[in-house]
């Protein structure tokens, strides 16, 4: 097992804490951090909660243990529980937490990367669809400016043999694509979110009514909508190096392929392909686990789009597959990297105040809700045209770069 160095675990937790949560501003003192942390991240675990202590902050911790292997805590659930079992949600102990907090902290840190192969997809995501009050509250909080979270990653050895490299090679690319290899990694931080803020400023300068994906992997328009806007560089993910937005589900047309194989439900999900009318998902395959892509799809408005990324190659430090969509929606290459999200949209890529809006509002705007959000990701070449209200249009993305 692999360790990385005491110092890059400081700066790690220092970035974390005091720069991703809040906005990019740290916390405050007296504030509170719910911190989820599993038992192969007990070192950046202790880190953490060094880094919380010392900036004043209060902790929730929610330490778990390991699951797969000889203990697959996970797989047992989903084994033997019944369907009162899957649907039970404790929603006085959730609120409780939401109402408490102020910012949530995730580390992933994977020790089976297919502990759930084999399991009945629609179990889990009946288990997902359980949980969707929790996040619901989590995000009206968010939305109300009270409450931020960040998802960072803390390398294994599982993970780095799905992504087919040794452990410390895999830890190689944690520490560049964050910073830690420098000595003042927020610093970097900022200067890279100055370069961001600048594209997503000219981004939301244009008045986009379209865009236009074309590629050897793709043939999708999609409809921006209605006060809409770009962001960047919020500190959610850590690394995050991609301009997104959630556009209006509704405007949906095309194809598109996914070269990225896709981990997520405790399974490998590979060779993704999509077809969109009116919106909505018509058509999905894939070469291997198509039962579970397809569950997921049939999962209340999963069937819409929630999210649009595009990762400009010259910001981004990561340079290969991490078997990770933390890392590899980010990752750079040679054609850049573009993503897409069924399920969920995000709310703060409304232009005006989210907490303004009622549920009734969002689904006029166009504004996808469900329980799930999963992202899918391509590295092969695409140009992207913007169509402008005025009926002009411009290419915004090519050759793994936005063109502005």
């Amino acid at each position: 097992m692999y360790t990385p160095s005491q110092r890059i675990l400081e700066r790690y937790a220092d970035v974390l804490v005091n720069f991703a949560l809040n906005g990019g501003n740290g916390i405050k003192s007296g504030e509170v951090v719910h911190l989820v942390c599993y038992e192969a991240a007990k070192p950046l675990f202790m880190e953490l909660k060094r880094a919380i202590y010392k900036a004043g902050g209060h902790i929730i911790p929610d330490y778990r243990p390991d699951s797969g292997d000889r203990f697959p805590f996970d797989r047992v659930f989903f084994e033997l529980a019944k369907p009162h079992q899957l649907s039970f949600f404790p929603k006085h102990y959730a609120k409780g937490l939401v109402k408490q907090i102020d910012h949530s902290l995730f580390v992933i840190s994977e020790v089976d990367m297919h502990e759930l192969e084999g399991i009945p997809p629609k179990k889990i995501m009946e288990r997902g669809l359980a949980w969707k009050p929790y996040m619901d509250w989590r995000r009206e909080k968010e939305n109300k400016g009270k409450f931020t979270w960040t998802v960072g990653l803390y390398g294994t050895d599982a993970m780095a043999k799905e992504a087919r490299i040794s452990e410390k090679e895999y830890w190689k690319q944690i520490i560049k694509a964050c910073f830690l290899d420098k000595k003042d990694p927020i610093k970097e931080w900022r200067r890279t979110y100055a370069k961001m803020e600048t594209i997503r400023k000219k981004l939301n300068a244009l008045p986009v009514r379209t865009l236009h994906v074309k590629g050897p992997d793709a043939d999708l328009r999609i409809h921006l909508g209605n006060k809409r806007q770009w962001m960047c560089g919020s500190g959610r993910n850590i690394p995050s190096f991609e301009h997104f937005t959630s556009p209006d589900w509704r405007g949906t047309e095309g194809w598109i392929r996914f070269n990225q194989p896709l981990y997520r439900y405790g399974v490998h999900i590979e060779g993704v392909e999509l077809w969109f009318k009116n919106g909505r998902v018509v058509k999905a395959k894939a070469r291997k686990n198509e039962k579970v892509l397809k569950q997921m799809i049939a999962t209340k408005n999963a069937d819409k789009m929630g999210e649009y990324s595009l990762t400009d190659k010259r910001l981004s430090r990561i340079t290969r597959f991490m078997a990770e969509t933390l890392y590899d929606e980010n990752v750079g290459g040679p054609h850049g990297n573009t993503h897409l999200a069924l399920g969920k949209s995000y709310q703060d890529c409304y232009t005006q105040d989210p907490g303004e809006l009622s549920p009734e509002d969002w689904e006029r705007l166009g504004f996808n809700d469900s329980s799930v959000h999963t992202d899918i990701i391509s590295t092969a070449p695409r140009t992207v045209t913007a169509f402008m209200r005025n009926g002009s249009k411009k290419i915004i993305y090519r050759n793994g770069r936005f063109v502005l």
